[in-house]
């Protein structure tokens, strides 16, 4: 056997073997597009290889023009895919020159196998003999082609093409990238020009060598497509122990991990996840199974929340409760994100969990003993109010008292007056409503009642105060004036608790006006829309204000500055605004006296 067949059969055998090597890697990876590339790059070198085979050890003209013809095909193909590896390897070049000269090329395949012999000669006349590789090969002798130079020019138009993405992946420092596969790239088209120049315009003989050429190309391109899988295998082994670390740590946060496939639906669950679930090791997971686990009436906000944040970025946090199929209800915190692709598209969603219930629990009962201090506070603000409501009681009753005895006179006469017996029950009636009407507002706020978030009338509640507080104004002389601006949205609130920091505002307002000596003082309470989510209430007096050293600590619990307060009136209402999600702050007026604000939100946030 020839060195020439077995140098050629060598060349034909390593590219094959390099295909078979990184196709496998886009089968399992549809977008490894540069791995591809190479493969289609690699089988047409192999193909070249053998085609020129055929040339150099044929025995008649018309063999070699037969296997020359058949060959621009594979090398047709070879520029394409090597167009292609570059473009996708480099992520860089400028594609209409990758185009043009692509076009050229399949123009002259044409005219390859539609004029003269071949696209490099018109005519082939007879065989000549060169020494190559220490023995003599076959080479053609016949009229040239003139189409050929359309071969020079697509050589050249792909070798500046190559060209301009070596400089770009250069500049954008990926340099090893840009010298392995942009300079051989661009020294193989340089080659494959000159030699066609040489043959064509000079007239040198010299065997066709482009599987040479192109088996530099393959192993250096080969080399640098290795160092990514290795460096891809590096990060992969990386990540799987990154990946146990993960889940050690998981474990020991009692987190439970899950992941689902939006395209195939397939779910994957950590070992604490199914404890939290309810599922067995080996029970199988499915959407619709994970969906019965939630509580029904968090199901559908559990929806809504993934599926907003498909829509809108891809980060959801909830908390929800568990059906368990023993019949227990378990509490979880649950956080995910949504993975997207380069187009937008939701590909996999990913989220861990972990148990909340024993924090829920202690919730509760933090807000049962916040509701148990809250009610304390009422009954102590309804205890400073005591005398004024009792003389509020007392003047309905007096008049009821006065008018059922003018009625028992009315009635002693033989004829008595109808019509004047009848206005006097009507007044009896009105002053029994007034009274019952004080002691329902007693009652209410005294009742120790879970809260009730409901949408409540602003007006309606700061008059209902100002009606209990009236006649202990009245008491104090104390001015008291009431500013509500129309067309007020509902609040979100519990009427009670919302009260409860109203009465002791207006209480600390006129306590103020006390301490400060002020026979005329004013207690000036106003409602207002702070912006389109929240409204503002404020509570201002007319007296000497706060102290600047003291004005930060007035929240403080059991701070106080009267000989008979405890100090939690300002800490329970500011815990009660702050639970209805507002804010409780207190200032000093320009002139004098202070003024305590709080904000509460707007009823569905409209």
């Amino acid at each position: 056997m020839s060195l020439v067949t077995i140098v050629y059969s060598m060349i034909a055998g390593v590219c094959l073997t390099l295909a078979a090597v990184h196709l496998p890697v886009w089968v399992r990876n549809r977008e490894a597009r540069a791995s591809l590339a190479f493969a289609v790059a690699a089988i047409c070198s192999g193909a070249i290889a053998c085609g020129e085979l055929f040339m150099l050890t044929a025995t008649t003209p018309d063999g070699y023009a037969t296997a020359q013809k058949w060959n621009h095909v594979p090398i047709a193909l070879l520029l394409v895919a090597l167009a292609a590896f570059g473009y996708q390897y480099l992520r860089a070049g400028q594609l209409w020159l990758a185009l043009l000269g692509i076009g050229l090329r399949l123009v002259a395949l044409a005219i390859n196998f539609s004029l003269g012999e071949n696209l490099n000669f018109l005519q082939v006349t007879a065989l000549g003999r060169v020494p190559y590789m220490g023995e003599a090969v076959a080479l053609a002798i016949g009229v040239r082609n003139p189409w050929l130079v359309l071969t020079q020019l697509d050589t050249f138009l792909l070798m500046l093409f190559f060209a301009d993405a070596s400089v770009t992946a250069w500049r954008h420092r990926r340099r090893t990238e840009a010298l392995l596969v942009g300079g051989s790239l661009t020294l193989f088209m340089l080659a494959s020009a000159a030699r066609s120049m040489a043959v064509f315009w000079l007239g040198v003989q010299m065997p066709s060598m482009v599987s040479l050429f192109s088996l530099g190309v393959m192993l250096v391109t080969g080399y640098a497509l290795s160092r990514d899988l290795l460096r891809a295998r590096q990060l992969a082994t990386a990540l799987d122990e990154r990946e146990l670390q993960a889940t050690l740590a998981a474990e020991a946060a009692n987190l439970g991990t899950w992941s689902r496939d939006l395209a195939t639906g397939t779910v994957r669950v950590s070992r604490k996840w199914r404890e939290l679930f309810g599922f067995s090791p080996e029970e199988p997971l499915a959407l619709p199974a994970l969906l019965q686990r939630i509580h029904i009436d968090d199901r559908a906000a559990f929806d809504h929340r993934l599926a907003q944040a498909t829509r809108e970025g891809g980060h959801y946090h909830t908390e929800l409760r568990l059906a368990l199929p023993d019949g227990r209800t378990r509490w979880i915190a649950a956080i995910g994100r949504v993975a997207f692709d380069a187009r937008g598209r939701a590909l996999r969603t990913r989220g861990a969990c972990i148990d909340i219930t024993a924090r829920k629990q202690q919730e509760r009962e933090t807000l049962r003993l916040r509701q148990d201090i809250a009610h304390v506070g009422r009954v102590s603000v309804m205890g400073q109010l005591a005398s004024a409501l009792a003389h509020e009681i007392n003047q309905p009753l007096g008049a009821i008292l006065r008018n059922a005895e003018a009625a028992s006179l009315f009635m002693q006469d033989p004829s008595p007056d109808l019509a004047e017996i009848t206005a006097i029950l009507e007044d009896i009636r009105k002053d029994d409503q007034r009274a019952g009407a004080v002691i329902d507002r007693m009652r209410s706020l005294l009742r120790r009642q879970e809260v009730a978030m409901t949408e409540l009338d602003l007006s309606q509640v700061l008059g209902d105060v100002a009606m209990l507080v009236r006649q202990d104004a009245a008491a104090r002389h104390v001015a008291m004036h009431l500013e509500v601006a129309p067309n007020l949205p509902p609040v979100h609130g519990d009427r009670v608790q919302i009260q409860q920091v109203l009465l002791n505002l207006i209480l600390n307002a006129m306590d103020a006006l006390r301490s400060d000596g002020d026979r005329q003082g004013t207690v000036a309470v106003t409602a207002r829309r702070e912006g389109p989510e929240t409204l503002e209430i404020s509570v201002a007096d007319s007296g000497s204000g706060i102290p600047a050293a003291q004005i930060d600590r007035v929240f403080d619990p059991f701070f106080t500055t009267k000989s008979t307060g405890i100090g939690m009136g300002l800490a329970i209402s500011r815990s009660i605004v702050e639970t209805h999600g507002g804010r409780l702050w207190a200032e000093n007026n320009a002139v004098r006296g202070a003024t305590f604000r709080f904000t509460l939100p707007v009823a569905a946030w409209a």
